[in-house]
């Protein structure tokens, strides 16, 4: 069938996306001589497109990668939709250029470990000018390509806004992240007394359903024995912190999720990430932020807290690994305790050194979380596709760096990374291993993306990796992999 639809379409058809449906077969295909791909089906397969000609008595169709078609594959093969998770070992694949699910799949291989392919953050689609739809579709587009069917996830990442739930929605998410990161009062970390207890009277009791008096009884006082033997005793300076700095934050993840049961009619999942604030998470804080979304009524299948240490984007973990394992182990005797959840490990791109000690500790509750060294290691590709063009985006990231920072926590020191006239062609490869290289390509990602509206280098960067995707995918799946062999049991 795979040269006798190739014959008929004019198309190189990927072997892997051949597949049978309930009244249907469908492909993936590809136009060589302009590089663009179609859907097409065998039979009655609900594909808008062109018919040109029949096979075994049935019409061969084949269509634009466009919404309505990949609606069309989603129902006809459920497989290429996402689905609920769960608490099973999962790893979210962030695709800022909407090419890099092939190579996710790849990376995969027989790994029990389940993929989130469509994962993006409203941040990120605001700085790639891209949609839920267009996040969910390209998903779909490569878990076909590859012929993937073992199933994967969604994760509509970082929402803040009620309205980002109803945008995500309606495209088809199944996971929800939700970052209350702006209703987190960090300087309760530095409170004395008196400032404490005044803050505490802003907490929004109505929406805990609570009042000050019955939540500090709750606490104050208490000593929670946890998993593991691990104790917490909640005098009042500890409960006000707690309270003081994550209270609005809880009453934030409530009114999200209250919201979230409204609008979605199908199985969902929620996740909770304080990760993007300045201070540490302790374990009474951890404790006081689950157990009261639990006395809420909230459901969520995996939290992100801000660990110890910092975790900058696209390198290895900085800090003292053994307090971080220390301090890990209480986080899971927490999450065992009022849980089980999954722990989640945001800005989890290249921490190599934490992945084993993640996944002793938690045993297989896990959930790490990728994006940007996904986006680097398409520039890896390009050093190799196209050395001129990435030299310009070196050139372009080094000018953007000082003031695409300000929202991401980085150290990267500008005067370290090397002019583009300084390197030869051999030597720009390298960069993609650099601290300081890796973190200002990571960070001016968006400014890249949609500098002179796209065109100055988006649109040559995703013609260059499509004309030799294999090499894109490979740059993928090696680096991708790495990820995930660690989290496998």
């Amino acid at each position: 069938m795979h040269k006798k639809i190739e014959e008929l379409t004019h198309l190189n058809v990927y072997p892997d996306s051949l597949c049978q449906g309930p009244s249907a077969s469908f492909f993936l295909g590809r136009r060589d001589t302009d590089m663009e791909k179609f859907v097409g089906s065998v039979g009655d397969g609900g594909i808008s497109g062109q018919t040109v000609g029949e096979l075994d008595s049935k019409p061969v169709t084949i269509g634009p990668l466009n919404h309505a078609n990949a609606q069309a594959i989603r129902s006809a093969l459920p497989w290429t939709a996402p689905k609920v998770v769960g608490l099973a070992t999962s790893a979210g694949l962030g695709d800022r250029l909407g090419l890099a699910t092939p190579g996710h799949a790849r990376a995969m291989g027989d790994h029990d470990v389940v993929p989130i392919f469509a994962q993006q953050s409203i941040r990120e689609m605001t700085r790639t000018n891209r949609t839920a739809d267009q996040v969910m579709d390209c998903a779909t587009w490569g878990v076909l390509q590859e012929g993937f069917q073992k199933g994967f996830g969604s994760d509509a990442d970082h929402l803040q806004e009620l309205a980002d739930i109803d945008v995500t929605v309606a495209a088809g998410f199944t996971m929800f992240t939700i970052d209350p990161g702006k209703h987190v009062r960090d300087a309760a970390d530095s409170m004395d007394a008196a400032a404490l207890a005044e803050a505490f009277e802003t907490v929004d009791f109505a929406t805990l359903a609570t009042s000050a008096s019955d939540l500090k009884c709750t606490y104050v006082g208490k000593t929670i024995s946890l998993a593991g033997g691990v104790e917490i005793d909640f005098d009042e300076s500890t409960f006000l912190r707690a309270a003081v700095k994550y209270g609005n934050a809880i009453a934030h993840v409530v009114k999200m999720y209250r919201h979230l049961v409204e609008v979605c009619d199908r199985p969902f999942e929620l996740e909770v990430s304080v990760d993007e604030t300045e201070s540490p998470t302790s374990t009474a804080e951890h404790y006081f932020f689950a157990a009261e979304l639990k006395r809420l009524g909230v459901k969520w299948v995996s939290m992100a807290p801000r660990f110890v240490g910092r975790f900058e984007k696209g390198v290895d973990y900085i800090g003292d690994l053994d307090i971080f394992r220390a301090s890990l182990a209480e986080h899971v005797a927490v999450m065992r305790t009022v849980g089980p959840y999954k722990m989640s490990i945001h800005s989890g791109s290249d921490k190599f050194s934490v992945y084993p000690i993640v996944t002793e500790l938690a045993e297989g509750l896990v959930h790490l979380k990728t994006a940007g060294t996904s986006y680097l290691e398409a520039l890896r590709a390009i050093t190799k596709i196209d050395p001129g063009l990435f030299r310009e985006i070196l050139d372009f990231s080094r000018g953007r760096y000082e003031t695409d920072r300000a929202t991401y926590h980085v150290s990267a020191e500008l005067a370290k990374v090397p002019e583009p006239k300084d390197l030869t062609d051999d030597q720009l490869p390298a960069l993609l291993d650099d601290f300081d290289a890796r973190e200002v390509l990571h960070v001016t990602y968006g400014s890249v993306l949609t500098a002179d509206g796209g065109e100055r280098f988006r649109t040559r960067l995703v013609e260059a990796l499509c004309r030799q995707e294999q090499t894109h995918y490979a740059a993928l799946e090696r680096h991708l992999s790495r990820h995930i062999e660690p989290l496998a049991r």
